[in-house]
């Protein structure tokens, strides 16, 4: 394992990439920019593409921007036994020499930022946490609940990882107030692409390990730092209830919903999205 600032095949000039250890397998990271340091973290299923629409402007306007492949995930190692994707954050930022960040995450990625808030508070200087997952809360709506339910028996049908895919992008592209047709079908067949790379690149982890967590629904009152969080109002119910959560429970947290986005909601409406990013991190204390 090595840390390799080589830029490799399809990166732009600029940007930094490497590998860095984590406990028993590596994450694959790119950085660029200088500046107060903003670490993206990205969707379950998903890989550091999914912020190709930040990444760039964020480095060209004044910040350390870092993104990177969960374990399991993109470049990074595979699954070969527990492990805590806050454990690994931690790893990472310690690898590049980051005392303390602003984590931006979405979905999975504001589930690992919330941890990484409640494990390392001293890490982290702000939270934008977009279409949130909470460590800790189950899933009720019905409408997630069936497509999991789908996913398992998929698994072991003919024709099995298309039919997962598709059940992914059910719910979390299309959502409970959309059929596929409605749906840009760029961002559908750039998000199924994303979802078999990784299914196909880390189907023998899968079941291997554990992911270990904080449980943060219950602790959400102990963070303490600047919180945005944005939520699409074509998402889940059970979204928008974990982004409520978060207004509720956070200090001084601001909730933003944003319009005519499900739960991609950095790539739906990305210009508001970045809007309301923007004006975080300006007034966000470091």
């Amino acid at each position: 394992m090595s840390s390799d600032m080589s830029v490799p095949a399809g990166i732009e000039p600029g940007v930094e990439s490497g590998t860095a250890p984590v406990a028993g397998g590596e994450l694959y990271y790119e950085a660029a920019g200088a500046g107060p340091a903003v670490v993206l973290l990205h969707e379950g299923m998903l890989d550091l593409s999914m912020w190709d629409e930040q990444f760039g402007w964020l480095a060209r306007s004044g910040y350390r921007v870092i993104r990177y492949d969960a374990r399991g995930h993109g470049r990074s190692s595979g699954v070969d036994g527990d492990y805590a994707h806050h454990e690994d954050l931690r790893a990472l930022l310690d690898r590049l020499g980051i005392a303390r960040a602003t984590l931006v995450g979405h979905s999975h990625g504001a589930r690992v930022a919330l941890d990484s808030a409640l494990a390392y508070p001293d890490t982290v200087a702000a939270l934008v946490l977009a279409a949130p997952g909470i460590s800790g809360r189950a899933f009720a709506d019905p409408f997630l609940l069936h497509h999991i339910r789908e996913q398992v028996t998929a698994v072991s049908a003919p024709g099995g990882v298309k039919l997962f895919i598709e059940h992914f992008l059910r719910m979390w592209v299309d959502g409970p107030h959309r059929e596929p047709a409605s749906v840009d079908p760029g961002l559908r067949e750039r998000i199924r692409a994303t979802a078999d790379a990784t299914v196909r690149a880390h189907a023998e982890g899968m079941g291997r390990g554990m992911a270990l967590e904080v449980g943060a629904a219950d602790r959400l009152a102990e963070i303490r730092v600047p919180t945005l969080v944005m939520d699409g109002d074509l998402d889940s119910t059970d979204i928008s209830a974990n982004a409520h959560a978060v207004a509720l429970a956070v200090p001084g947290a601001r909730r933003a919903r944003i319009p005519a986005a499900g739960h991609m909601v950095n790539l739906e409406n990305a210009a508001q999205f970045d809007r309301e990013l923007a004006e975080f991190l300006r007034g966000a204390a470091y």
